[in-house]
C-alpha cells in the first residue's frame, strides 16, 4: 500500500513539474498585446512562404483548389491597410463584450452583486460554490458567447466572498464555459447552427436523410453532469492547491443594510417582471421573439437568438438600476453616467488588445492557412482506416488541434462535415455520432488556446486581482481542465458507442 501511495505522489509531483514548466515558459512570453503583434507578423511571413512554395488543398465540397494567399503582395498590403479600421470595428467579441458591460457594470457599481452575495452566501461552503459556479458556467453557453464575459468576473466575486482565490474562480468558470461549450441541458442556437452543416453533408449520401437539432441532446445532458464533476475535481484537487487557497483574503463581510435589503427585493421584482415580459413575447406561436417564417425560438436567425446580447444586458441593467435607486446608490442620472464610464474605463486594455487581435485573425483567415490546415488534417484522418472507436478518438484529437488555430465552430465544421459525415455513414453510423465527436474536439482546447478572442478578456479580468499574472500561469492552471475533459469526454462517447445508446431523439448510433 505504501508503494502504491508513493507512486501516486510521484505522479502528482511529475505532473506538477510539467505544469510548472508550462507556467514558467508561458510567463516568459511577452504581454498579450505584443504577442499578438508577433503572431500577426508571423501570419504575414507564413503566407509569403506558403505562397511561394505552392501550398494548397482541394475543398471537399466545391472541389476548388485553395492556395495560400501572399499578404506581402501588392494586393495583400493594400488589403491590410484599407481594412484595418473595418477589422477592428467588425471584431464580433468587441461589441458583444462592451454591450454586456453596460448591464454588468451597473449591477456591479451599484453594489447589487456585493449585496446579493453577502445575503445568499454567508453560510455556503467553498466546495458548494465551486460546483455551483461550474454547473452554471456550462449552462451559460445557452446564451452563446456571453458566458465568457459574464461568468468569470461573477465567479471571482463568489470565490472571494467565501475566502477562496478569485482567480481560481475565474479560471474554473472560463474552463467550464469554454471546455463545456458542447454540453447543456437545453437545445440552443449552437445545436441549430452545427446541424445545418451536418444535414447538408448527410444529403450527399442520401438526399432524403434528415438530422434534427436535438440529435445530440441525450449525450449533451449526460455530458453536462460529467463535466461538472470533472471540472469540480480538477478545481479542488489541482488548480486551487497550485494557486493557493488563501492567497487572497476577502475583506470582513459587512452586514446587509436595510436599504440594501429593500433594494434586493425591488431588484428581484424588476427581474421577475422582465422575465415575464420576455416569456410573453416568446411563448405565443406568433410571438415577437420567434422566427417570422418558421416560428422557431432557437433557430440561429430567430429574433430571440439574434437579440440575446441586448436582452442579457437588460437582464443585468434593470435590476442593477432598480437596486441602485431603491438603496440610494443612484441619486441622479449623473451617477448612472459615472458608473457606466467607470465600467468602460476598466475595459480600456481589452479594447486596445482587440484592435491587434482583430488584425491577426483577419490576416490568418485571408491567407487561407486555417482552411488548408483543416483539409490536410481531415485527409490524414480519412487515410488512417482504423477501427471506429479509434477513429472517433483520432477525429476528436484532430478537431481539437485545428481548434487551437481556427476558433469558429461553424467554419471548421463547414470543412470537416462533408468529409467525415459521409465517411461514417458509409461505415453504417448515424451523422449524430460524427457531429458529437467533432463538437467534443471543438470544445476541449477552447480552454487553453490564447487565439480564442475571449482569452484576452480572462487576462484582463485576472489582472484586476493580480497585475503581475502572466499568460503562462493561466494556461498552465487551465491545462488540467482540457486534459481531463478530453479523457472523460472521449471515454464517454466510446462507451456510448459500444452500448449502442441513442444520442438524441431519432438519432441512434447505427443507421
Amino acid at each position: 500500500m505504501k508503494k502504491a501511495n508513493d507512486a501516486v505522489v510521484k505522479k502528482k509531483r511529475g505532473f506538477d513539474k510539467f505544469l510548472d514548466f508550462i507556467e514558467k515558459a508561458g510567463n516568459k512570453l511577452p504581454e498579450p498585446l505584443t504577442l499578438f503583434v508577433w503572431l500577426a507578423g508571423i501570419a504575414i511571413l507564413i503566407s509569403f512562404i506558403g505562397s511561394i512554395s505552392g501550398l494548397s488543398a482541394v475543398h471537399p465540397v466545391s472541389k476548388e483548389t485553395i492556395k495560400v494567399v501572399n499578404l506581402l503582395s501588392k494586393e495583400g498590403i493594400q488589403k491590410m491597410l484599407t481594412n484595418a479600421v473595418g477589422n477592428f470595428a467588425g471584431f464580433p467579441p468587441l461589441g458583444l463584450v462592451l454591450t454586456c458591460i453596460l448591464g454588468v457594470g451597473i449591477a456591479e457599481k451599484t453594489g447589487l452583486f456585493s449585496a446579493l452575495l453577502r445575503k445568499t452566501l454567508g453560510n455556503v461552503k467553498g466546495s458548494k460554490v465551486v460546483i455551483i459556479v461550474i454547473f452554471t458556467s456550462i449552462m451559460a453557453n445557452a446564451a452563446a458567447d456571453t458566458g465568457f464575459i459574464v461568468m468569470p468576473p461573477l465567479a471571482a466575486m463568489l470565490f472571494l466572498a467565501v475566502g477562496m482565490n478569485p482567480i481560481v474562480g475565474m479560471m474554473a468558470a472560463y474552463a467550464a464555459v469554454a471546455g463545456g461549450f458542447s454540453a447543456n441541458l437545453i437545445i440552443n442556437s449552437l445545436d441549430v447552427l452545427v446541424v445545418g452543416f451536418t444535414q447538408k453533408a448527410a444529403e450527399t449520401v442520401d438526399a432524403s436523410f434528415g438530422v434534427n437539432p436535438a440529435c445530440n441532446w441525450y449525450f449533451l445532458i449526460v455530458s453536462t453532469f460529467i463535466l461538472t464533476f470533472v471540472a469540480t475535481w480538477v478545481t479542488v484537487k489541482i488548480v486551487a492547491p497550485r494557486m493557493g487557497m488563501s492567497t487572497y483574503k476577502a475583506d470582513k463581510v459587512e452586514k446587509v443594510t436595510k436599504e440594501e435589503i429593500k433594494g434586493l427585493k425591488a431588484a428581484g421584482l424588476a427581474l421577475l417582471a422582465f422575465v415575464i415580459i420576455i416569456l410573453a413575447l416568446a411563448i405565443p406561436s406568433n410571438g415577437l421573439l420567434r422566427h417570422p417564417e418558421t416560428g422557431s425560438l432557437i433557430e440561429f436567425t430567430a429574433p430571440l437568438m439574434k437579440g440575446l446580447v441586448p436582452l442579457i444586458t437588460l437582464l443585468f441593467f434593470i435590476p442593477g438600476y432598480v437596486f441602485g435607486k431603491v438603496s440610494g446608490k443612484i441619486k441622479s442620472d449623473k451617477d448612472i453616467v459615472t458608473m457606466l464610464g467607470q465600467a468602460m474605463a476598466e475595459m480600456g486594455p481589452y479594447i486596445v488588445l482587440s484592435f491587434v487581435i482583430a488584425q491577426f485573425i483577419n490576416y490568418f483567415n485571408w491567407s487561407n492557412m486555417g482552411i488548408i490546415m483543416a483539409i490536410k488534417g481531415a485527409d490524414f484522418l480519412k487515410a488512417v482506416g482504423a477501427p471506429t472507436p479509434v477513429l472517433l478518438i483520432l477525429f476528436i484529437m484532430i478537431s481539437s488541434i485545428i481548434n487551437l488555430f481556427v476558433g469558429s465552430c461553424s467554419a471548421k465544421w463547414a470543412i470537416l462535415s462533408p468529409i467525415f459525415v459521409p465517411m461514417f455513414m458509409f461505415l453504417g453510423f448515424h451523422p449524430a455520432l460524427t457531429q458529437m465527436a467533432y463538437r467534443i474536439g471543438d470544445s476541449i482546447t477552447n480552454v487553453v488556446t490564447p487565439l480564442l478572442p475571449y482569452f484576452a478578456i480572462l487576462v484582463a479580468f485576472a489582472k484586476k486581482y493580480d497585475k503581475n499574472i502572466g499568460m503562462g500561469t493561466l494556461i498552465a492552471n487551465m491545462l488540467p481542465y482540457s486534459i481531463a475533459f478530453f479523457l472523460f469526454w472521449s471515454a464517454l462517447i466510446v462507451i456510448w458507442y459500444l452500448l449502442g445508446l441513442p444520442l438524441g431523439p431519432g438519432s441512434p448510433i447505427m443507421l
